[in-house]
């Protein structure tokens, strides 16, 4: 089993900022800005590419979508944000449960993740 699974089915303590019945949301425990937020799905995936293969993978990463807009109401970034995702090893994946970064609560510059 992965750590993300691990965090999802409560093993793993964490810091929630959103739930819902198919992803998570919580801040990562390692931030690399004020707001650094883990949206992760609930089922698991390895990673983005792993979702986009299937319907339901498709379906999910909708859900990830809609749990994105909710941490950016959520964390007050109107302003703006960013979302990074990061794709096998080589792409620096280190965690290999397809999730997702919110960065935001400051404005950004090219060299944040």
């Amino acid at each position: 089993m992965c750590i993300f699974c691990d965090i999802v089915e409560g093993k793993i303590p964490s810091t929630k900022v959103y739930e819902n019945d198919k992803v998570l949301c919580f801040n990562d425990i390692n931030p690399a800005a004020p707001v650094h937020v883990l949206v992760v799905p609930k089922k698991h995936f390895d990673d983005i590419r792993d979702m986009a293969s299937s319907a339901e993978g498709k379906e999910y990463l909708g859900y990830v979508a809609e749990a994105i807009d909710e941490v950016a109401k959520i964390k007050d970034l109107g302003t703006g944000f960013r979302v990074i995702n990061n794709c096998g090893a080589d792409g620096g994946q280190t965690v290999m449960h397809a999730h997702f970064h919110v960065i935001g609560g400051v404005k950004l510059s090219e060299k944040i993740l």
